[in-house]
């Protein structure tokens, strides 16, 4: 006996569209609002201060090496005038990532905390990482049209599952002796959560945030496909000319833009790597000579 899934997942689609579209477009308008706020605000900032802040977060969370290499990284892309495209598709990766952390880190926490939710949201989590990233453009188009909406909404449930799992599994490693203690000093639920659990899970959910974070940047990507612009658009214009030129340069910013997000948002569920701004950074090495002399 042949089950046909693809009619039933078309009768499904068309009963939302049929009986839900003023929700559809209430989403849309929303995470429209969000996103085109977001990415006038980057476009308002003039080219060579938008560098600076670069500069300074890795100078501040990495060191100079990488501040050196973002300045130059970034002037290289000012060069091959996609500067504002990189901000385009800058302002849709932190759009999706807010709206995936805005999701995702309740769902972790109550997966941490609740074995049923777990055993239930890990199928779908499966689901939704390794389904292959281009289906997800069909429906995203199909319930919200063309643009960056539909390019945000498939970039988060692309995009979501890291934070969601590392949340649970940072949660579920804090070492019982501070759960004790926090029991012991009559800690509420609540406040064994925000002043025990959290704060020693962060490095964990920091790494889901991270990976979050990088595969939006992929999934943007992809979504230049449907209308959500950046440099995928260079990258699509390249695949369709077979002009590999303008395709190895979008992939250039990409890259560029992916190696300054992963290390400066790596950094932030560590300690500082630099002591004042980079400048007077030791070694380990020195660190334990002078522990030690």
């Amino acid at each position: 006996m042949n089950f046909d899934i693809g009619n039933g997942i078309d009768a499904a689609v068309n009963y939302v569209l049929d009986n839900f579209s003023p929700l559809l477009d209430a989403i849309a308008a929303t995470i429209g609002f969000v996103t085109d706020g977001i990415q006038n605000a980057l476009l308002a900032i003039p080219m060579p201060v938008g560098i600076a802040i670069f500069v300074i977060l890795s100078l501040w969370r990495v060191g100079i090496g990488f501040a050196v290499f973002t300045a130059l990284g970034l002037l290289l892309v000012n060069h091959i005038a996609l500067w504002g495209p990189m901000m385009e598709t800058l302002s849709l990766v932190i759009a999706s990532t807010l709206i995936a952390m805005l999701v995702g880190l309740p769902l972790g926490i109550s997966m941490a905390r609740k074995d049923s939710v777990a055993a239930f949201v890990r199928p779908v989590l499966d689901l939704m990482q390794t389904m292959p990233a281009f289906v997800y453009l069909i429906p995203a188009a199909m319930f919200f049209g063309l643009g960056a909406v539909p390019g945000a909404i498939a970039t988060v449930i692309f995009s979501m599952p890291p934070v969601a799992r590392l949340t649970n599994l940072g949660i579920r490693q804090v070492d019982g002796e501070f759960i004790e203690a926090g029991n012991a000093f009559g800690c509420t639920a609540t406040q064994l959560l925000f002043k025990v659990q959290l704060p020693n899970a962060l490095p964990s959910i920091m790494a889901g945030i991270n990976q979050t974070i990088m595969l939006s940047l992929s999934m943007v990507v992809i979504a230049s496909m449907i209308g959500a612009g950046g440099i995928g658009n260079t990258v699509l214009t390249g695949i369709q000319r077979l002009d590999v030129g303008t395709g190895f340069e979008g992939g250039i910013a990409v890259v560029i833009l992916a190696v300054i997000l992963d290390r400066i948002t790596q950094s932030l569920g560590k300690p500082r790597a630099a002591f004042w701004l980079g400048l007077f950074r030791k070694t380990e090495r020195e660190e334990l000579a002078t522990a030690t002399a």
